[in-house]
């Protein structure tokens, strides 16, 4: 699943098409994890996009209107396509802008979504989300405060969407493992020097991971077709059994809230 370096990406890539108006839209398959609201050929013509901004894993792109609210989902993609670009099986939607160009949807699994919402910061889909992990609002003091009454496995806590967004499975392993935590570990546990070092580590990583272009395992490219790298970089997701790259010892593999973990269990005490 795309995380928030990828959908971070994403939003990047399309950045040419904000001052752009809408020509039409096309919708093939409005089956996603909701349905694609059927107004949109109707409601987008002849709007501009005055920008692109990004929430947790949510692209929103903000019309004169309203927003457009993007999700890819397991295995989406956005693509920036010339205009006569032959649709392929998956391409679900499309906006063809008056500059030529046409953002698509394309998205195997159907699990992503494309929604409208007059006021995107009030959709039930984002009104609860916490901070951004890339803001200063997200820091040690923060996280600490928040964690006080959480028993749950510090993995599994920091990947809850209500105390911080975007910190998905593959970089919530990579950050554990960079702030030298077990992932095991119940939150509340956890010092206020310890939280300091985990909000650092998270945002470190995740800016790592936007510089090299995401991490590219199975579905995700940008908008421009080109794969990220970040995975070439990761010290324990998905090396199970694989020496670590600092102590030599085997990294381990479990099972966290239906979700793979990975660490080592000499460095993550």
């Amino acid at each position: 699943m795309p995380e928030l370096p990828e959908v971070e990406i994403t939003m990047r890539g399309i950045a040419g098409l904000v001052g752009e108006t809408v020509q039409s839209v096309t919708i093939r398959h409005p089956q996603l994890r909701w349905p694609i609201p059927a107004e949109l050929p109707t409601t987008l013509p002849q709007l501009t996009l005055h920008s692109l901004e990004r929430r947790a894993k949510y692209i929103l792109a903000n019309f004169d209107t309203g927003t457009l609210i993007l999700h890819l989902g397991m295995s989406g993609r956005i693509c920036l396509l010339p205009q006569f670009e032959a649709a392929q099986k998956h391409d679900h939607f499309d906006i063809q802008f008056n500059h030529g160009q046409v953002l698509r949807l394309r998205d195997p699994r159907r699990f992503g979504a494309v929604l409208w919402a007059p006021q995107a910061a009030q959709h039930p889909l984002i009104k609860p989300l916490g901070p951004e992990p890339l803001d200063d609002a997200f820091n040690g003091d923060y996280l600490y405060n928040n964690i006080r009454t959480r028993s749950a496995a510090i993995k599994t806590t920091i990947m809850d969407g209500h105390l911080v967004v975007g910190v998905g499975n593959i970089y919530a392993s990579e950050s554990l493992f960079r702030a030298k935590i077990d992932p095991n570990t119940p939150a509340h546990k956890l010092s206020k020097a310890r939280c300091a070092r985990l909000v650092q580590e998270i945002k470190a990583t995740l800016g790592d991971a936007i510089l090299a272009g995401g991490s590219s395992l199975r579905d995700f490219f940008g908008a421009d077709g080109n794969p990220g790298y970040f995975q070439q970089a990761y010290f324990v997701y998905a090396r199970s059994g694989q020496a670590c790259k600092i102590c030599q010892t085997p990294i381990k593999q479990i099972k966290q809230g239906q979700r793979s973990t990975f660490y080592c269990p000499v460095c993550q005490k």
